[in-house]
């Protein structure tokens, strides 16, 4: 085979592989997590520290040995990590709730995956050194071909990978596929022909000068520090599944793909007046009053700044890359933007920040370095500088745009009566004034002309549960919960038969207390420990309940497998209506284990109020599986009380709702789906549901 067509080939398989193993890992760990969103930032940190230790063993491997030693070094690595073949994390990985999950999650990745992602990252810069080398020829393309294999891997995933197989059977074929791309790997490494001592390169052309290598730095990190910035602002108000992942990700991608390929896709006056515009309109979109912007205008116009903003970065890098001989340290001085960017966004915004600022930062840094690329013409290396034209008014723009940033974060931060942020995302507590209260006087209805204040627990634009302040009021059923609603009428049944044990998945400000009896016993399960606390101390729903309540923090699944049966009465999940899905909280296993926990005639309660995602077919599937009857419940707004629509599926038992007549009457029966494929702890397709 052609020399040029196998590195291409093995480039591009490797990058492919690289970025197929991104969200098969991710979406098989984000389970033990909760489902949260933040799971794939602290994965992406984890793919550009790696990325950044491949990019360093490269550099290392080429500039220190000579070429049979870095071909024995590199070929006996790659054989070593095919003994950690097949990548799937085990069971025993699982966290426990005093974990740290950042941590936990990292170690988990690098036992795992570790080794043979380390390989596949190098491949690229490696290679690409390899054949500069033996050929004496600019390699920069084979850089857009392998972003081209990277952005494939990621757009084939929710359409030609999670649809057909189960995670384990894509875990099996990654494995089998890297082990043979082991082998042309192997042959390249001892194919090539070279001098036996290691080429000095650095007395050939002038080594880059280190504030040429700082922009380098400074532009792979604004560009990084935007992807995952942009991503946690999409994934933290719409589901986090794999294909709202990869949509920021294709679009980095591709950006490298068109700067690397050619100069004549990145027309600097044009991007230019781009970058103003999304710059101004994402700084415009983060201001309070358009936080509750539709997410069909909102996705795009953030999707569209990060592209535009990484043509910028990228564009630059391109334009300001070094000879050939430099190229390893090139790539090392890039990776390490990235990482920088993403230990900023991942690590350090959520200990400093306690909000999603990490975005204003992000772009607050983007304008800054568009008055350094454009307003400054670098000469011989960067050493000497002279001002542009047309600097002054960059210079301008970049402070109106970081002074909007400032003024919008000032403005979201007083906005919150409290607003405090962990791994789970950010939470705050709004006080502010209901509608009308409509008053019940015999047969006639009166209005109260004040508007009564009111209390609610926020996720980003997701209500989470709210209460009146006024003592009348205080334990009033609002938002979800109404009497009317799936949890209500299942409530009120079951207490008919006299004191009731009930489980709840998710504690929001933990409304469904003000149902609670004396003799009765309410258990919430709740993950994050920051929403326990605001639930005990800002809201009174727990307090003023006459019932026994009980709180078990940690993922719900795992602290039900780890309980003896509970004999529930009526078991709740209420976990899909906020920012992000559970995944593992709707399989065919997770209802067997409901199932375990509840009396033979008790009820599951199971909330699909969901904006992005049709949730009814999929648990009627796992009823069905199960030989349960699964009844849907719908409820209207009714703004005076505090009340929202909302969707619930009861499930039980047929015998089970043959005596409680009131649940059937106030619903629909869902009829077995005969199409959905079941939703199983190995397979799952959130694809197939999107609205």
């Amino acid at each position: 085979m052609n020399s040029k067509i196998s590195y291409g080939v093995t480039i591009f398989v490797g990058a492919f592989l690289l970025f197929e193993i991104e969200p098969l890992i991710a979406k098989r760990i984000l389970p033990w997590f909760g489902g949260a969103a933040a799971v794939w930032i602290i994965c992406l940190l984890f793919f550009q520290l790696v990325l950044l230790l491949g990019y360093a063993y490269a550099h290392w491997l080429t500039s220190k040995f000579a070429t049979s030693m870095q071909s024995r070094i590199h070929a006996a690595l790659l054989i070593v990590s095919v003994l950690f073949l097949p990548v799937y994390p085990k069971s025993s990985w699982q966290p426990t709730p005093t974990q740290s999950p950042t941590f936990h999650i990292l170690l988990l990745l690098t036992a795992t995956i570790g080794l043979p992602y380390f390989l596949l990252s190098a491949t690229s810069p490696l290679f690409q050194s390899w054949y500069a080398t033996q050929h004496k020829a600019a390699p920069y393309r084979f850089y857009s071909l392998s972003n081209i294999g990277s952005m494939l891997a990621l757009l084939s995933y929710p359409v030609a990978v999670e649809p057909w197989l189960t995670t384990h059977h894509q875990a099996i074929a990654w494995s089998m596929i890297y082990a043979v791309f082991v082998i042309p790997c192997i042959a390249i490494a001892f194919s090539r022909r070279g001098p036996t001592e290691a080429i000095e390169n650095a007395n050939v052309t002038p080594r880059p000068s280190w504030p040429l290598q700082l922009l380098w730095v400074s532009l792979a990190a604004c560009g990084s520090a935007l992807l995952l910035a942009i991503t946690n602002h999409i994934t933290q108000n719409i589901a986090a599944v794999p294909l709202l992942w990869i949509i920021p990700l294709s679009l980095y991608l591709l950006t490298f793909i068109l700067c690397f390929a050619s100069h004549s896709f990145y027309p600097r006056s044009v991007f230019l007046r781009l970058l103003a515009v999304v710059l101004g309109g994402m700084t415009y979109a983060l201001s309070p009053s358009f936080l509750q912007m539709p997410v069909k205008i909102a996705i795009p116009l953030f999707c569209a700044g990060l592209f535009v903003a990484c043509m910028f970065c990228h564009g630059e890098l391109a334009r300001l890359k070094p000879d050939p001989q430099h190229l390893t340290s090139f790539y090392l001085m890039v990776a390490a933007g990235g990482a920088l960017g993403a230990i900023f966004v991942a690590v350090i915004a959520p200990h400093v920040f306690s909000a999603f600022y990490e975005l204003h930062v992000a772009i607050g840094m983007c304008a800054i370095l568009v008055v350094i690329v454009y307003a400054i013409e670098p000469e011989s290396q960067f050493s000497v500088a002279k001002l542009r034209p047309g600097g002054f008014a960059l210079a301008a723009l970049a402070i109106a745009i970081a002074v909007s940033l400032t003024v919008n974060a000032r403005n979201y931060a007083i906005s919150a009566q409290l607003t405090v942020r962990n791994f789970y995302g950010v939470l705050r507590v709004m006080d502010g004034s209901a509608p009308n209260v409509a008053i019940i006087r015999g047969n006639s209805i009166s209005q109260v002309g004040e508007k009564p204040a009111y209390r609610s627990l926020v996720n980003g634009t997701i209500n989470h549960g709210a209460q009146f302040l006024a003592p009348d009021r205080r334990r009033w059923a609002t938002t979800y919960y109404s009497h009317d609603s799936g949890i209500g009428v299942a409530l009120q049944a079951a207490e008919k038969a006299g004191p009731i044990r009930v489980g709840i998945i998710g504690l929001g400000a933990g409304t469904t207390a003000v149902y609670g009896r004396p003799g009765d016993s309410f258990t919430y399960y709740e993950i994050n420990p920051l929403v326990i606390q605001i639930a005990q101390q800002e809201f009174t729903f727990l307090k003023d309940s006459p019932a026994t309540i009980n709180i078990v923090q940690g993922d719900a699944r795992l602290s039900l497998e780890r309980q003896q049966p509970q004999a529930y009465d009526v078991l709740v999940v209420d976990a899909f209506s906020g920012d992000s899905i559970p995944v593992h909280l709707l399989t065919r296993e997770a209802f067997q284990l409901y199932f375990q926990q509840l009396k033979p005639d008790g009820v599951l309660a199971v909330h699909i109020s969901n904006s992005y995602l049709d949730l009814e077919p999929v648990v009627a599937s796992a009823a069905a599986s199960l030989r349960k009857e699964a009844v849907v419940v719908h409820n209207s707004n009714d703004p005076p009380k505090g009340i929202f629509a909302s969707i619930w599926v009861l499930v039980g038992s047929p015998e089970g709702f043959e005596g409680r007549r009131e649940i059937e009457a106030k619903g629909l029966i869902i009829p077995p789906p005969s199409r959905d494929r079941l939703w199983t702890d190995d397979y799952s397709n959130l694809f197939e549901v999107l609205r």
